[in-house]
């Protein structure tokens, strides 16, 4: 559906602007009208990662005025595989300030502001406020749901996109003219069913081709141009090139946009999501020893059975020296318990210990009641123990 534009336009164009945007204001559909919005325009990027470097960087060469940065981490040297707004000088400095500076080197008519704070229910409608449009590009459920209910309670637009490994998703959410994210997910996966970016991994350039495609719709729904994404579910898988759409309806029961909606202020939203399920909280209460304690043993000769239940592409990058590989599906399965030795202590661990804290529930259900799990997982392992190993 088209829509009328989101901003007004600004009074005029310097020369310097009509000469930069010379390539904008050629097409007919965009002219000195649609330049002179995008001038006008407030944009607020939620993530300077992945998805939020690409759209960044092309928002401000678009001419967008107003450009917002909410990021609280710093850059790794594991960003810079995908995340193309840092560079290696970058390591260790604020993304948010990493992002500034390429911004305003792309366009030095962008005004940056920076939001150096973690986005919160307590923070999140006073950031929202002094924008036009909000672009997410986290990689965390929580997150994504606290955006699109406040972007639903201030009746602002979201253009969401998602990545993994080599698929992408993208839509604009926006109450007022169609479903929100919450149409279509209307709840969270349960803990640890769905992997993050960290643990399954991304194609980096994949987050160019869904971080534009961002933008894109950015740029249609602020100038008023084209068929936006509302109402419509983009899906890309890079292996095979395609591209296919799914319509979203909006739905009449829906928590926080329905006629009768539930959600009417803004919640816990960790809680809600749940970053460990209440039994994997139950199960490692008690039960989660430190890598340190874990070597203890080892050098006592204890008789444990340490088990990782990573996948095995992150088990060859690094493992802790013993661990035998047993994937996390093989034990919510059930296929892995039949394995398992009767007269050795059971000691899980995975990347940072969420996965194997869903695991441990599992094993304390079959049973095994002196399991226990590694608290930090593999990471810890090579920050306490072995510093020498990469991580990932």
């Amino acid at each position: 559906m088209s829509l009328p534009p989101l901003v007004e336009p600004a009074a005029e164009l310097t020369v310097d602007e009509v000469r930069r945007y010379s390539r904008h204001l050629i097409i007919p559909d965009v002219g000195m009208d649609g330049q002179k919005r995008l001038k006008n325009a407030k944009v607020l990027c939620v993530g300077a990662g992945g998805l939020g470097s690409p759209a960044l960087m092309y928002l401000a060469a678009a001419g967008v005025g107003t450009l917002g940065i909410v990021e609280f981490d710093e850059v790794d040297e594991s960003n810079l595989q995908r995340q193309i707004i840092h560079s290696q000088s970058d390591i260790g400095r604020s993304k948010a300030e990493s992002a500034k500076d390429t911004v305003q080197g792309i366009n030095p008519h962008t005004t940056v502001n920076l939001h150096t704070e973690r986005l919160d229910s307590s923070n999140v409608k006073e950031i929202f406020a002094g924008y036009d449009l909000i672009l997410d590009g986290t990689d965390n459920f929580a997150t994504r749901y606290l955006v699109n209910d406040a972007c639903v309670l201030l009746g602002k637009p979201y253009v969401w996109g998602s990545i993994y490994r080599f698929d992408g998703q993208a839509s604009v959410f926006w109450s007022e003219h169609g479903p929100c994210y919450r149409c279509l997910y209307p709840e969270p996966p349960p803990p640890g069913m769905v992997p993050s970016c960290a643990e399954g991994g991304v194609l980096g350039v994949l987050c160019a081709s869904i971080g534009s495609i961002q933008v894109n719709e950015a740029i249609k729904v602020l100038a008023g141009i084209g068929d936006p994404l509302v109402g419509r579910l983009m899906i890309y898988d890079a292996l095979e090139m395609s591209y296919r759409q799914v319509k979203v309806r909006k739905d009449p029961d829906c928590a926080v946009c329905g006629e009768n909606a539930t959600v009417t202020e803004l919640i816990d939203y960790e809680a809600f999501c749940g970053v460990v399920s209440d039994e994997a909280q139950e199960a490692a209460a008690g039960s989660t020893i430190t890598p340190k304690q874990l070597k203890e043993w080892m050098d006592d000769g204890e008789r444990i059975e340490v088990i990782d239940v990573r996948e095995p592409n992150e088990y060859e990058i690094v493992s802790i020296p013993g661990a035998k590989l047993v994937p996390k599906d093989q034990f919510l399965m059930g296929s892995a318990l039949q394995d398992l030795p009767q007269d050795k202590k059971i000691v899980l661990h995975c990347k940072t210990g969420v996965r194997s804290a869903e695991v441990l529930a599992t094993l304390k259900d079959a049973g095994f009641s002196d399991a226990v799990h590694v608290g930090g997982g593999v990471i810890g392992w090579v920050n306490q123990i072995e510093p020498d190993k990469p991580v990932y």
